[in-house]
Protein backbone atom coordinates (compact mmCIF):
# COMPACT_ATOMS: atom_id res chain seq x y z
CA UNK A 1 0.00 0.00 0.00
CA UNK A 2 1.37 3.05 -0.19
CA UNK A 3 -1.68 5.62 0.22
CA UNK A 4 -4.04 5.01 3.43
CA UNK A 5 -7.44 4.50 2.94
CA UNK A 6 -10.23 6.94 3.32
CA UNK A 7 -13.87 7.79 3.05
CA UNK A 8 -13.38 7.71 -0.57
CA UNK A 9 -11.63 5.01 -1.52
CA UNK A 10 -12.82 2.32 -4.17
CA UNK A 11 -11.53 -0.71 -6.06
CA UNK A 12 -10.08 1.72 -8.89
CA UNK A 13 -7.61 3.41 -5.81
CA UNK A 14 -7.43 0.04 -4.48
CA UNK A 15 -5.17 -1.57 -7.79
CA UNK A 16 -3.37 1.46 -8.04
CA UNK A 17 -2.16 1.82 -4.37
CA UNK A 18 -1.00 -2.55 -4.28
CA UNK A 19 0.26 -2.27 -7.67
CA UNK A 20 1.60 1.08 -8.69
CA UNK A 21 5.66 0.33 -7.72
CA UNK A 22 5.78 -3.10 -9.56
CA UNK A 23 4.02 -1.60 -12.59
CA UNK A 24 6.87 1.33 -13.03
CA UNK A 25 9.32 -1.66 -12.58
CA UNK A 26 7.23 -3.42 -15.90
CA UNK A 27 6.62 -0.23 -17.30
CA UNK A 28 9.83 2.21 -16.85
CA UNK A 29 8.14 4.66 -18.85
CA UNK A 30 6.17 6.04 -16.41
CA UNK A 31 8.74 5.79 -13.87
CA UNK A 32 8.68 9.63 -13.10
CA UNK A 33 8.22 12.09 -10.95
CA UNK A 34 5.29 13.01 -13.54
CA UNK A 35 2.97 9.66 -12.79
CA UNK A 36 3.88 9.80 -9.30
CA UNK A 37 2.39 12.48 -8.44
CA UNK A 38 -0.81 11.78 -11.18
CA UNK A 39 -1.18 8.70 -8.82
CA UNK A 40 -0.75 10.05 -5.76
CA UNK A 41 -2.78 12.78 -5.75
CA UNK A 42 -5.86 10.74 -7.20
CA UNK A 43 -5.27 8.36 -4.38
CA UNK A 44 -5.51 11.31 -1.93
CA UNK A 45 -8.52 12.49 -3.51
CA UNK A 46 -11.36 12.98 -0.59
CA UNK A 47 -9.18 12.63 2.23
CA UNK A 48 -8.84 15.81 3.73
CA UNK A 49 -5.57 15.17 5.57
CA UNK A 50 -3.45 14.99 2.13
CA UNK A 51 -5.74 17.03 0.44
CA UNK A 52 -6.91 20.01 2.62
CA UNK A 53 -10.53 20.69 3.51
CA UNK A 54 -13.12 23.51 3.89
CA UNK A 55 -15.43 22.99 6.89
CA UNK A 56 -18.79 24.73 7.20
CA UNK A 57 -20.47 24.99 10.32
CA UNK A 58 -23.45 26.29 11.80
CA UNK A 59 -23.50 30.04 13.12
CA UNK A 60 -26.95 30.03 14.24
CA UNK A 61 -27.30 26.99 16.77
CA UNK A 62 -23.64 25.53 17.17
CA UNK A 63 -23.60 22.37 16.32
CA UNK A 64 -24.49 21.54 12.55
CA UNK A 65 -21.03 21.07 11.19
CA UNK A 66 -19.63 19.55 7.26
CA UNK A 67 -16.19 18.75 6.39
CA UNK A 68 -15.25 19.14 2.44
CA UNK A 69 -12.17 17.82 1.08
CA UNK A 70 -10.01 19.53 -1.49
CA UNK A 71 -10.17 17.56 -4.89
CA UNK A 72 -7.25 16.63 -6.48
CA UNK A 73 -7.85 17.10 -10.25
CA UNK A 74 -5.52 14.71 -11.46
CA UNK A 75 -6.29 13.77 -15.07
CA UNK A 76 -6.40 10.05 -13.70
CA UNK A 77 -9.20 10.58 -10.79
CA UNK A 78 -12.20 9.07 -11.37
CA UNK A 79 -13.98 11.38 -8.70
CA UNK A 80 -12.97 14.56 -10.22
CA UNK A 81 -13.86 13.45 -13.66
CA UNK A 82 -17.25 14.43 -13.12
CA UNK A 83 -16.76 17.81 -11.70
CA UNK A 84 -14.42 18.05 -14.82
CA UNK A 85 -17.69 17.02 -17.21
CA UNK A 86 -19.86 19.12 -15.47
CA UNK A 87 -17.28 22.51 -16.17
CA UNK A 88 -16.72 21.24 -19.38
CA UNK A 89 -20.51 21.43 -20.66
CA UNK A 90 -20.97 24.67 -19.46
CA UNK A 91 -18.49 26.19 -20.76
CA UNK A 92 -18.86 24.37 -24.45
CA UNK A 93 -22.64 25.45 -24.38
CA UNK A 94 -21.42 28.99 -23.99
CA UNK A 95 -19.61 28.74 -26.94
CA UNK A 96 -22.19 27.74 -29.49
CA UNK A 97 -23.81 30.04 -32.07
CA UNK A 98 -27.06 30.15 -31.85
CA UNK A 99 -28.79 29.97 -35.14
CA UNK A 100 -25.88 27.60 -36.39
CA UNK A 101 -26.44 24.19 -37.12
CA UNK A 102 -23.46 21.59 -35.91
CA UNK A 103 -22.25 18.35 -35.87
CA UNK A 104 -20.47 15.80 -34.69
CA UNK A 105 -17.79 14.84 -36.49
CA UNK A 106 -15.64 11.74 -35.38
CA UNK A 107 -12.21 11.64 -37.06
CA UNK A 108 -10.28 8.03 -36.22
CA UNK A 109 -6.94 6.47 -37.43
CA UNK A 110 -6.41 2.89 -38.59
CA UNK A 111 -4.49 0.17 -36.16
CA UNK A 112 -1.43 0.39 -37.80
CA UNK A 113 -1.06 3.80 -36.59
CA UNK A 114 -1.90 3.67 -32.77
CA UNK A 115 1.99 2.06 -31.91
CA UNK A 116 3.22 5.18 -33.98
CA UNK A 117 1.06 7.59 -32.11
CA UNK A 118 1.24 6.10 -28.63
CA UNK A 119 5.08 6.35 -28.72
CA UNK A 120 5.39 10.05 -30.41
CA UNK A 121 2.39 11.48 -28.27
CA UNK A 122 3.99 14.30 -27.83
CA UNK A 123 5.15 15.02 -31.04
CA UNK A 124 1.85 14.13 -32.45
CA UNK A 125 -1.38 14.83 -30.74
CA UNK A 126 -1.29 18.62 -31.04
CA UNK A 127 -0.38 18.19 -35.05
CA UNK A 128 -3.55 15.62 -34.76
CA UNK A 129 -6.22 18.37 -33.48
CA UNK A 130 -4.62 20.70 -36.01
CA UNK A 131 -4.68 18.45 -38.81
CA UNK A 132 -8.43 17.62 -38.08
CA UNK A 133 -9.18 21.12 -38.51
CA UNK A 134 -7.23 21.81 -41.87
CA UNK A 135 -9.17 18.89 -43.23
CA UNK A 136 -12.63 20.11 -42.45
CA UNK A 137 -11.56 23.93 -43.86
CA UNK A 138 -10.09 21.88 -46.79
CA UNK A 139 -14.09 20.00 -47.30
CA UNK A 140 -16.07 22.73 -46.57
CA UNK A 141 -14.30 25.18 -49.03
CA UNK A 142 -14.07 21.49 -51.57
CA UNK A 143 -17.62 21.47 -51.36
CA UNK A 144 -18.94 25.39 -51.44
CA UNK A 145 -16.25 25.99 -54.41
CA UNK A 146 -15.75 28.98 -51.61
CA UNK A 147 -12.81 29.30 -49.71
CA UNK A 148 -14.97 29.01 -46.29
CA UNK A 149 -13.43 28.62 -42.34
CA UNK A 150 -16.03 27.01 -40.04
CA UNK A 151 -15.82 26.82 -36.57
CA UNK A 152 -14.70 23.83 -34.61
CA UNK A 153 -14.28 22.18 -31.12
CA UNK A 154 -11.97 19.80 -30.90
CA UNK A 155 -11.14 17.49 -28.36
CA UNK A 156 -8.63 14.48 -28.48
CA UNK A 157 -9.68 11.20 -26.93
CA UNK A 158 -7.36 8.39 -26.83
CA UNK A 159 -9.08 5.90 -25.20
CA UNK A 160 -11.98 2.94 -27.03
CA UNK A 161 -14.54 1.32 -25.45
CA UNK A 162 -12.34 -1.24 -24.03
CA UNK A 163 -9.29 1.22 -22.60
CA UNK A 164 -6.69 0.17 -25.00
CA UNK A 165 -4.99 3.18 -26.82
CA UNK A 166 -7.07 4.47 -30.01
CA UNK A 167 -6.43 8.08 -30.77
CA UNK A 168 -9.13 9.97 -32.38
CA UNK A 169 -10.48 13.27 -32.37
CA UNK A 170 -14.12 14.77 -31.50
CA UNK A 171 -15.21 17.75 -33.06
CA UNK A 172 -18.08 19.65 -32.79
CA UNK A 173 -18.16 21.69 -35.92
CA UNK A 174 -20.51 24.21 -37.92
CA UNK A 175 -21.82 22.39 -40.65
CA UNK A 176 -20.79 25.26 -43.47
CA UNK A 177 -18.70 28.17 -42.74
CA UNK A 178 -17.72 32.21 -42.98
CA UNK A 179 -17.03 33.25 -46.98
CA UNK A 180 -14.78 36.00 -45.15
CA UNK A 181 -14.56 37.94 -48.62
CA UNK A 182 -18.44 37.85 -49.23
CA UNK A 183 -18.98 38.71 -45.75
CA UNK A 184 -21.67 36.01 -44.82
CA UNK A 185 -22.49 32.67 -43.51
CA UNK A 186 -22.43 29.91 -46.02
CA UNK A 187 -24.52 27.00 -44.92
CA UNK A 188 -24.52 23.66 -46.27
CA UNK A 189 -26.99 20.80 -45.84
CA UNK A 190 -25.31 18.23 -47.78
CA UNK A 191 -22.35 17.02 -46.87
CA UNK A 192 -20.67 14.19 -49.83
CA UNK A 193 -19.20 12.07 -46.99
CA UNK A 194 -17.26 9.46 -49.20
CA UNK A 195 -15.17 12.65 -49.87
CA UNK A 196 -14.61 13.42 -46.46
CA UNK A 197 -13.03 10.09 -45.83
CA UNK A 198 -10.78 10.44 -48.71
CA UNK A 199 -10.06 13.87 -47.25
CA UNK A 200 -9.36 12.87 -43.87
CA UNK A 201 -6.75 10.09 -45.29
CA UNK A 202 -4.86 12.52 -47.32
CA UNK A 203 -4.51 15.07 -44.12
CA UNK A 204 -4.03 12.68 -41.40
CA UNK A 205 -1.14 10.78 -43.30
CA UNK A 206 0.72 13.24 -44.85
CA UNK A 207 0.53 15.26 -41.26
CA UNK A 208 2.21 11.45 -39.55
CA UNK A 209 4.64 11.38 -42.37
CA UNK A 210 6.06 15.14 -42.58
CA UNK A 211 6.08 14.99 -38.37
CA UNK A 212 7.69 11.84 -37.85
CA UNK A 213 10.01 12.04 -41.26
CA UNK A 214 11.49 8.67 -40.92
CA UNK A 215 11.77 5.30 -43.38
CA UNK A 216 9.72 3.18 -41.47
CA UNK A 217 6.95 5.97 -41.35
CA UNK A 218 6.97 6.43 -44.97
CA UNK A 219 6.23 2.70 -45.46
CA UNK A 220 3.70 2.50 -42.96
CA UNK A 221 2.02 5.68 -44.44
CA UNK A 222 2.23 4.18 -48.10
CA UNK A 223 0.95 0.73 -46.41
CA UNK A 224 -2.43 2.46 -45.00
CA UNK A 225 -3.11 4.63 -48.41
CA UNK A 226 -2.67 1.16 -50.33
CA UNK A 227 -4.61 -1.15 -47.33
CA UNK A 228 -7.51 1.62 -47.13
CA UNK A 229 -8.95 2.88 -50.83
CA UNK A 230 -11.61 4.53 -50.34
CA UNK A 231 -10.46 6.58 -46.67
CA UNK A 232 -9.98 6.94 -43.16
CA UNK A 233 -13.12 6.51 -41.24
CA UNK A 234 -14.66 9.70 -40.62
CA UNK A 235 -18.17 9.08 -38.60
CA UNK A 236 -20.40 12.06 -38.97
CA UNK A 237 -23.64 12.67 -36.94
CA UNK A 238 -26.68 13.03 -39.69
CA UNK A 239 -29.33 15.36 -39.63
CA UNK A 240 -29.47 18.81 -37.29
CA UNK A 241 -27.83 18.14 -34.34
CA UNK A 242 -29.04 20.55 -32.24
CA UNK A 243 -32.63 20.89 -32.53
CA UNK A 244 -32.63 17.33 -32.03
CA UNK A 245 -30.83 17.58 -28.55
CA UNK A 246 -31.84 20.20 -26.11
CA UNK A 247 -27.94 20.54 -25.90
CA UNK A 248 -25.17 19.37 -28.00
CA UNK A 249 -22.79 19.74 -25.20
CA UNK A 250 -24.50 17.44 -22.67
CA UNK A 251 -24.83 14.79 -25.58
CA UNK A 252 -21.62 14.69 -26.15
CA UNK A 253 -20.12 14.88 -22.60
CA UNK A 254 -20.22 11.52 -21.81
CA UNK A 255 -18.31 10.72 -25.01
CA UNK A 256 -15.26 13.43 -25.46
CA UNK A 257 -14.82 14.18 -21.50
CA UNK A 258 -15.47 10.81 -19.75
CA UNK A 259 -12.32 8.87 -18.20
CA UNK A 260 -11.74 5.43 -19.57
CA UNK A 261 -13.50 3.11 -17.44
CA UNK A 262 -15.56 4.07 -14.83
CA UNK A 263 -16.19 2.63 -11.45
CA UNK A 264 -19.46 0.59 -12.45
CA UNK A 265 -17.46 -0.95 -14.77
CA UNK A 266 -15.08 -2.76 -12.57
CA UNK A 267 -17.01 -5.79 -12.23
CA UNK A 268 -14.15 -7.94 -10.02
CA UNK A 269 -10.88 -7.35 -8.71
CA UNK A 270 -8.80 -10.36 -6.70
CA UNK A 271 -5.60 -9.19 -6.39
CA UNK A 272 -4.16 -10.08 -9.24
CA UNK A 273 -6.44 -9.25 -12.47
CA UNK A 274 -9.39 -7.24 -12.83
CA UNK A 275 -12.26 -7.73 -14.82
CA UNK A 276 -14.43 -5.31 -16.32
CA UNK A 277 -17.10 -4.59 -18.78
CA UNK A 278 -17.78 -2.35 -22.40
CA UNK A 279 -19.92 -2.09 -24.88
CA UNK A 280 -18.23 -3.30 -27.92
CA UNK A 281 -18.43 -1.33 -30.74
CA UNK A 282 -18.20 -4.42 -33.05
CA UNK A 283 -21.31 -6.43 -31.99
CA UNK A 284 -23.26 -3.72 -29.94
CA UNK A 285 -22.97 -5.84 -26.86
CA UNK A 286 -21.83 -5.63 -23.46
CA UNK A 287 -18.63 -7.57 -23.54
CA UNK A 288 -16.49 -8.82 -20.33
CA UNK A 289 -12.56 -8.87 -19.99
CA UNK A 290 -10.00 -9.76 -17.53
CA UNK A 291 -6.81 -9.02 -17.77
CA UNK A 292 -3.78 -9.07 -15.14
CA UNK A 293 -3.24 -5.74 -12.92
CA UNK A 294 -0.34 -4.09 -14.74
CA UNK A 295 -1.87 -3.93 -18.27
CA UNK A 296 -5.31 -2.50 -16.61
CA UNK A 297 -2.99 0.08 -15.31
CA UNK A 298 -1.22 0.52 -18.04
CA UNK A 299 -4.30 0.76 -20.03
CA UNK A 300 -5.73 3.53 -17.75
CA UNK A 301 -2.24 5.63 -17.15
CA UNK A 302 -1.86 5.75 -21.10
CA UNK A 303 -4.75 8.46 -21.28
CA UNK A 304 -2.97 10.79 -19.14
CA UNK A 305 -1.90 13.76 -21.48
CA UNK A 306 1.32 15.57 -20.53
CA UNK A 307 1.48 18.45 -18.23
CA UNK A 308 0.12 22.03 -19.53
CA UNK A 309 -1.45 19.84 -23.21
CA UNK A 310 -4.83 21.22 -23.97
CA UNK A 311 -7.15 18.35 -24.90
CA UNK A 312 -10.03 20.85 -25.56
CA UNK A 313 -9.47 23.66 -28.45
CA UNK A 314 -11.14 26.23 -29.92
CA UNK A 315 -10.50 27.10 -33.87
CA UNK A 316 -12.11 28.78 -36.58
CA UNK A 317 -15.25 30.82 -36.23
CA UNK A 318 -15.44 29.18 -32.55
CA UNK A 319 -11.56 30.62 -31.77
CA UNK A 320 -11.60 32.19 -28.56
CA UNK A 321 -9.65 35.52 -29.02
CA UNK A 322 -11.94 35.93 -32.06
CA UNK A 323 -15.40 34.34 -30.85
CA UNK A 324 -16.91 37.69 -29.65
CA UNK A 325 -16.58 39.81 -33.11
CA UNK A 326 -17.17 37.17 -35.43
CA UNK A 327 -20.43 36.47 -33.24
CA UNK A 328 -22.27 39.67 -34.21
CA UNK A 329 -21.06 39.35 -38.06
CA UNK A 330 -22.39 35.88 -38.04
CA UNK A 331 -25.83 36.78 -36.25
CA UNK A 332 -26.51 39.83 -38.83
CA UNK A 333 -25.65 37.31 -41.93
CA UNK A 334 -28.42 34.99 -40.36
CA UNK A 335 -30.72 37.72 -39.86
CA UNK A 336 -31.02 37.67 -43.50
CA UNK A 337 -31.78 34.26 -44.02
CA UNK A 338 -34.58 32.49 -43.42
CA UNK A 339 -35.28 28.48 -41.65
CA UNK A 340 -32.80 29.42 -39.13
CA UNK A 341 -32.85 27.42 -35.85
CA UNK A 342 -33.44 29.30 -32.78
CA UNK A 343 -33.32 28.25 -29.25
CA UNK A 344 -31.13 25.04 -30.26
CA UNK A 345 -28.96 25.77 -27.80
CA UNK A 346 -29.32 25.69 -23.92
CA UNK A 347 -26.73 27.76 -21.90
CA UNK A 348 -25.86 25.47 -18.67
CA UNK A 349 -24.36 26.71 -15.79
CA UNK A 350 -21.70 24.67 -14.00
CA UNK A 351 -23.16 22.84 -10.78
CA UNK A 352 -21.25 24.08 -7.62
CA UNK A 353 -19.99 21.36 -4.92
CA UNK A 354 -23.10 22.10 -2.98
CA UNK A 355 -25.57 21.59 -6.40
CA UNK A 356 -23.50 18.15 -6.84
CA UNK A 357 -24.03 16.73 -3.79
CA UNK A 358 -27.54 17.54 -3.12
CA UNK A 359 -28.30 16.18 -6.45
CA UNK A 360 -26.60 13.03 -5.37
CA UNK A 361 -27.74 12.56 -2.37
CA UNK A 362 -31.48 14.36 -1.93
CA UNK A 363 -29.62 16.10 0.47
CA UNK A 364 -28.72 19.83 1.15
CA UNK A 365 -25.10 19.63 2.51
CA UNK A 366 -24.55 23.23 4.13
CA UNK A 367 -28.61 23.16 5.96
CA UNK A 368 -28.07 22.23 9.64
CA UNK A 369 -28.86 19.39 10.29
CA UNK A 370 -29.96 20.65 14.21
CA UNK A 371 -31.83 23.67 13.11
CA UNK A 372 -32.31 23.76 9.69
CA UNK A 373 -30.71 27.46 9.19
CA UNK A 374 -27.70 27.73 6.72
CA UNK A 375 -23.72 26.90 7.76
CA UNK A 376 -21.72 29.38 6.98
CA UNK A 377 -17.71 28.85 6.21
CA UNK A 378 -15.60 27.99 9.19
CA UNK A 379 -12.33 27.33 8.31
CA UNK A 380 -10.03 26.81 5.35
CA UNK A 381 -7.11 24.44 5.86
CA UNK A 382 -4.33 23.58 2.68
CA UNK A 383 -1.47 20.93 3.70
CA UNK A 384 1.02 23.02 1.84
CA UNK A 385 0.21 26.55 3.35
CA UNK A 386 -1.82 25.67 6.70
CA UNK A 387 -4.73 27.25 7.82
CA UNK A 388 -5.91 29.99 5.16
CA UNK A 389 -8.87 30.80 6.81
CA UNK A 390 -9.97 30.51 10.37
CA UNK A 391 -14.01 32.00 11.56
CA UNK A 392 -13.14 31.08 14.70
CA UNK A 393 -10.28 33.82 14.99
CA UNK A 394 -12.16 36.60 13.43
CA UNK A 395 -14.90 36.13 16.40
CA UNK A 396 -12.01 36.47 19.02
CA UNK A 397 -10.83 39.60 16.93
CA UNK A 398 -14.35 40.85 17.71
CA UNK A 399 -15.76 41.06 14.54
CA UNK A 400 -19.19 40.69 16.02
CA UNK A 401 -18.94 43.02 19.23
CA UNK A 402 -20.47 45.83 16.83
CA UNK A 403 -23.53 43.69 16.68
CA UNK A 404 -23.20 43.01 19.93
CA UNK A 405 -24.45 38.88 19.49
CA UNK A 406 -22.77 36.21 19.59
CA UNK A 407 -22.05 33.94 16.87
CA UNK A 408 -24.41 31.23 18.69
CA UNK A 409 -27.12 33.17 19.44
Amino acid sequence: MIAESSQDWNIFKQIFADHWPGFKQFRPRYDTPYYDDLVAKMLGCGNPDKMGSIEYRCLHCGQGKHLVSMSCKSSLCLRCAKVYVDHWVSQVSKMLHDGVIYRHIVLTVPDRLRTPFYQHADTLLSAFMKCGVRCLDDFLSTVSGKTLKGGYIVVIQTHGRNGQYNPHLHIIATSGGWDAQAQKWVHLGYLPYPMLHKKWQWHALEMVRETLGTPEIDRVVDACYETYPNGFVANVQKGDVPSRYQSLATYLAKYVVSPPISLRRIDRYDGQRVTYHYRSHKSERVEQETVDVFTFIGRMIQHTFAKGFKRIRYYGVQATKTFAKIKVMIHAALAKVKGIVHGAIKIIAAKSYRERYQQSTGRDPLICPHCQHEMGLWKIWHPKYGVVYDELEAIKRGRYASTGTSAYA
